[in-house]
């Protein structure tokens, strides 16, 4: 792959990834000194997931018409155009829509550089490029609360920042050369076709992004809530859940590298083994020092899963599925940001004596079950049809 170009495409994914960590906190602070409620608050908060499942399904089309660079300076634009717009249009249910154009721009932006990427990779270096992805977009991610701050001063600010680096990064993509997704179809014809096949072989795959979406949004949204029932203060979360992204970046790279070389098949299982163990024991202790250590240790294992099953779907699909397939990574990630913060606002609700942790290491369980009895032979399924 060609250097330059995969620089641009990573530094555009690290722009995305600050202008979403800046966009939640930012908002939800803003919100709360104007008084609104924080049911309303959570809500708002999903709009930009809820553009991207608005935008999966109608995003294949336009790829194979337009072409990588052209659908990249698309979304793009939907970005830098909502950013700029913020400080605008000062309304609730404007700065909703806003959230949801930029949960739109912000899919084509991943959709057309994860599909790039993947499809442009050897399978020696897959894992590689992909967790490089993976980091460029969690160091963005970890980033965007830094202009929290900011509000404080102006509340304009942020948005006005955070839209100018995206300005200058968007420019470089101009620089691309542009090109075409593989089309050629074997097999099912049209998209839900393709939906369809790409499902059929690498479902297996879209797991771990659930996981990951599962795992971002209940513990950024529930989490906190359970952890001040439990005696931590807010001082103690501030520390606890940056200690999982800080794992997550940090081992990005070195998993990555190791699944290219032993196999996902064998990396996966393990990270979910991994986060299984740390999160179940946090469960048992009151230590808010082993607490630390536990979620450091879980971030190091799970921080990865997006990026690893990202790059799983790409070994188990035939080129001219990985568009589709791409789309149903989004799709699951969507799901699981979405249903974390219920399944678990309702688990603290009705299982009040229960540890938040439980939850987490069954869903976990759950799914290193299904890798353990469905992994081999679905890589025997997309073997036959590559």
């Amino acid at each position: 792959m060609n250097k330059v170009r995969f620089a641009i495409l990573i530094s555009i994914v690290a722009v995305s990834g600050f202008s979403q960590g800046m966009l939640l906190p930012v908002i939800a602070i803003l919100f709360e000194q104007q008084g609104y409620p924080s049911s309303l608050n959570g809500l708002h908060a999903t709009g930009l997931y809820i553009g991207v499942l608005l935008a999966s399904p109608f995003m294949e089309k336009p790829l194979q018409k337009l072409g990588y660079k052209k659908l990249i300076l698309i979304g793009g634009f939907l970005v830098l155009a909502s950013l700029f717009a913020f400080p605008v249009l000062q309304s609730f249910w404007i700065w909703f829509v806003l959230r949801l154009l930029v949960g739109i721009g912000d899919h084509m932006l991943h959709f057309s550089t994860q599909t790039w990427i993947t499809s442009l990779s050897s399978n020696e270096t897959r894992g590689r490029n992909i967790s490089l992805y993976g980091l460029c977009f969690g160091l963005g991610f970890a980033a965007g609360p830094l202009l929290t701050g900011l509000a404080e001063t102006d509340p304009n600010l942020p948005f006005i920042i955070s839209g100018s680096i995206s300005l200058v990064i968007w420019g470089f993509a101009f620089l691309l050369r542009n090109e075409f997704p593989e089309q050629t179809v074997t097999g099912a014809a049209g998209s839900t076709g393709r939906f369809k096949e790409a499902w059929k072989l690498s479902w297996i795959a879209f797991l771990p992004p659930f996981i990951y979406g599962f795992l971002e949004s209940s513990l950024n949204g529930n989490y906190p809530v359970y952890a001040l029932r439990q005696g931590l203060t807010a001082e103690h979360i501030a520390l606890l859940l940056p200690a999982f992204a800080v794992g997550g970046i940090l081992f990005q790279l070195p998993l990555g590298v190791m699944s290219d070389k032993f196999g996902r098949s064998r990396i996966i299982p393990a990270v979910l083994l991994a986060g299984l163990v740390f999160f179940f024991a946090a469960s048992f202790t009151p230590s808010f020092p082993m607490l630390l250590i536990f979620f450091f240790a879980a971030g190091m294992a799970l921080g990865s899963t997006f990026s690893l099953g990202l790059t799983y779907m790409a070994d188990l699909l035939p080129k001219h599925l990985l568009p589709a397939g791409n789309l149903l990574c989004g799709i699951c990630f969507s799901i699981g940001s979405i249903s974390g913060p219920v399944i678990g606002g309702l688990y603290m609700q009705y299982i009040p004596g229960s540890s938040f942790f439980h939850i987490i290491s069954f869903l976990l369980l759950a799914v290193l079950l299904l890798f353990i009895s469905y992994g081999r032979g679905q890589e025997k399924t997309a073997a036959c049809k590559q």
